[in-house]
């Protein structure tokens, strides 16, 4: 009986180890490579923004009153000067009426005084030659002399009256003049914000009635840069966006500004990079959303090998090369990155220096890398691989 137990036990224990034996220990390391090839490379600033007019003007009122008739809608082509609005006039029409009133009221005074100054003066210089006689007094003398000098000053200030209502009267004829709203520059109107009956009121802040578009043949597309960005960004970049109405064409411009004032919304700050285009198909609408992919660095049939490989470090393994693994898994640019090709089955450093980097693929400038060698990106199985391997369900 008890040689019977020590056989079961012997079984299960050798069971147990058979068990461990296939199930317990990791399968070996597998190695996933891209080879190096040969490639063109190149780093962008992807941002969104927005198409836009170069030149847009808003059209407002100075006066306030009711829109009377309209001359101009959307899409409106439009010369300088010409009206795109009627306020009813007659408000101010009225107080022109009233202005010229006055003026010819204040005309009239003037000529008026003027005939008294000269009656005055004619007395004044009788009385003269008349003292000389003894047959007038001194005393009327001086009274004729304060009646013509009273004479000229009303006269003064016949004329002063006079261009104030003359200043009343231009200033109610400019109001009058505004009735009529024009447009400042040739265009295209692109926003029309009033109808007629419509009440406009100017008392506060200027109301905007129309915006006009000075040339939509010529766009251009604001970005917003971030921050961490907008340094490469430079005037004369060659820029490519799409918009949603024409996903399948690429529009092509270039960067024509980079504007330094901060545009910060919820503690994020980005930049406005202008895209300049030529729109002469008109095929852009002010307003599109633009994605914005700016050219920064370009390289043309150059080697290159994975992004992902910069950042490959297999930890625990031993590279063969001197000086190992750069210890970051960062890869990085410049001498000292390292990278990892499978040689012989085994991951081997290889020193790198890298160059433009689109975050995809990264350009190799020198090093101990050729064209056709197997860089490693990622690392399967194993005991620190990226799958898991199998285990016995026993635990010893």
């Amino acid at each position: 009986m008890r040689r019977r137990v020590i056989v079961l036990i012997a079984t299960a224990v050798a069971g147990a180890a058979a068990l461990y034996f296939f199930f317990g220990r990791a399968p070996a390391p597998h190695y996933v490579t891209v080879p190096v090839t040969k490639q063109d490379v190149s780093r962008i600033i992807i941002a969104t923004g927005a198409v836009n007019p170069v030149v847009t003007v808003q059209v407002g009122s100075y006066v306030s009153g009711v829109i009377q008739s309209l001359a101009c809608d959307f899409n409106t082509k439009v010369q300088a000067g010409q009206r795109c609005a009627k306020i009813d006039p007659r408000p101010y029409q009225e107080t022109v009426d009233q202005a010229k009133a006055s003026l010819d009221t204040a005309d009239a005074q003037k000529r008026k005084d003027q005939a008294s100054l000269e009656q005055a003066k004619i007395i004044y210089g009788r009385d003269q030659g008349l003292l000389a006689q003894g047959a007038v007094s001194q005393e009327s003398i001086d009274e004729d002399r304060s009646t013509y000098e009273q004479a000229v000053a009303q006269v003064r200030l016949d004329e002063a009256t006079i261009e104030q209502r003359r200043a009343a009267l231009e200033a109610a004829q400019v109001n009058l003049d505004y009735t009529d709203i024009v447009s400042p520059v040739n265009g295209t109107v692109v926003s029309r914000n009033v109808d007629v009956g419509q009440t406009v009121a100017a008392s506060f802040q200027t109301p905007t009635l129309f915006l006009i578009a000075q040339d939509l043949t010529q766009m251009q597309v604001d970005t917003n840069v971030s921050e961490t960005d907008v340094g490469l960004a430079q005037v004369g970049q060659r820029a490519t966006f799409t918009v949603e109405a024409y996903p399948d064409r690429t529009f092509v411009g270039k960067v024509v500004q980079v504007r330094q004032a901060p545009i910060t919304v919820q503690n994020v700050v980005t930049y406005n990079v202008v895209i300049g285009v030529d729109n002469r198909e008109l095929l852009l609408f002010p307003g599109m959303t633009a994605n914005v992919r700016v050219l920064v660095d370009e390289r043309k049939d150059v080697a290159t090998i994975p992004s992902q490989a910069l950042r490959f470090d297999p930890k625990g393994v031993h590279a063969s090369a001197e000086g190992g693994s750069n210890g970051d898994g960062n890869g990085g640019k410049g001498d000292g990155t390292r990278v990892y090709v499978l040689r012989d089955g085994r991951p081997q450093a290889v020193k790198v220096s890298i160059g433009v980097d689109d975050g995809t693929r990264a350009e190799v400038t020198g090093g101990e890398l050729a064209v056709g060698d197997p860089v490693i990106v990622e690392q399967r199985g194993g005991r620190n691989g990226g799958e898991t391997a199998a285990r016995s369900p026993f635990r010893f």
